[in-house]
């Protein structure tokens, strides 16, 4: 361990914070894969993340936010460095009236729950969307015809300079799978504020329903993934050109591109990332080859 580590797990201690040493990212991502990080802490407040953030930048430690793990595929050799978790402890919702308040790490699906239960429409295209609500901001989250950019107020965060900042939703520059937090990786949300729409309850759940169903019947999820592993191509969709390629069910290793769903890579078998990286290069080596089209990878790589 190096110094700057020693330094940093004596201040966890100290500070009595949640944490874990040598943590299995694969145990922290969808995909299930990836090594371990050298601290993986989770934040209990935005004062104990604020203290984790500066700690981190004064030690010059390398250090990666996440939620769930739903849009990352880690690195076998796992993380040098701190994964900061943000989810059932740093996961409040508050709602009054039509606006939703949300901490980073709720997870959608309960945000989505509780819009429902207040008769609150809007939110239903997330409905069965893995992760967090901040990871969800974070890269605008959508589907079936919605998107966060739709329902999103506010945002807070904690800036490079370690104080809170809110951005209002045009201050945010949402567009296809963009945020303005994408151009800005030393910024860490939050909190999140919706704005929804009174609705019929019973015609708010049978939205969501009909789009669970669908998920369920279109989309691999009896096996671990990232989500969808390509943007979608500008005129056509990654899905429809992996599948006119001749793609479905093309492995490497344990990954494999899915036989119920072409835009989705999955770990069949106990895959590893390289497993994983050699498969979206093959993909996106045919589809350019064949198609013309480049794929540009939804994925986020955690190294």
């Amino acid at each position: 361990m190096t110094d700057a580590l020693s330094a940093f797990k004596k201040h966890l201690i100290s500070h009595n914070y949640d944490f874990r040493e040598n943590e299995p990212l694969k145990n922290h991502t969808t995909f299930k894969i990836g090594g371990t990080c050298s601290f993986l802490v989770c934040p209990h407040s935005r004062e104990q993340l604020i203290d984790i953030l500066r700690r981190c930048n004064e030690l010059q430690i390398k250090r990666y936010v996440i939620g769930k793990g739903s849009n990352i595929l880690a690195s076998d050799e796992g993380f040098d460095g701190v994964i900061i978790k943000l989810t059932d402890s740093f996961a409040k919702i508050t709602v009054e009236n039509t606006v939703i308040h949300c901490q980073a790490g709720a997870s959608l699906a309960k945000v989505c729950h509780e819009a429902y239960l207040h008769g609150l429409s809007g939110l239903e295209f997330a409905w069965g969307i893995p992760g967090t609500i901040g990871g969800a901001l974070y890269m605008n989250a959508g589907a079936y015809g919605g998107e966060m950019k739709d329902v999103v107020l506010s945002a807070t965060h904690i800036t490079d300079r370690f104080q809170p900042e809110t951005f209002d939703a045009e201050q945010l520059k949402l567009s296809y799978r963009r945020s303005i937090y994408t151009d800005l990786p030393d910024y860490c949300i939050t909190d999140i504020t919706l704005q929804l729409i009174p609705g019929s309850q019973s015609e708010i759940k049978a939205k969501m329903d009909d789009l669970m169903e669908r998920r369920k019947s279109k989309q691999p999820l009896e096996y671990p993934s990232a989500g969808s592993t390509f943007k979608r191509p500008e005129g056509n969709y990654a899905s429809a050109l992996i599948d006119q390629c001749g793609l479905k069910g093309l492995t490497v290793g344990g990954a494999q591109v899915s036989e119920k769903h072409c835009g989705f890579v999955i770990n069949k078998n106990n895959a590893t990332c390289c497993d994983v990286l050699r498969l979206i290069k093959q993909i996106q080596e045919k589809v350019f080859s064949q198609t013309g089209y480049h794929l540009d990878c939804e994925i986020k790589m955690l190294s």
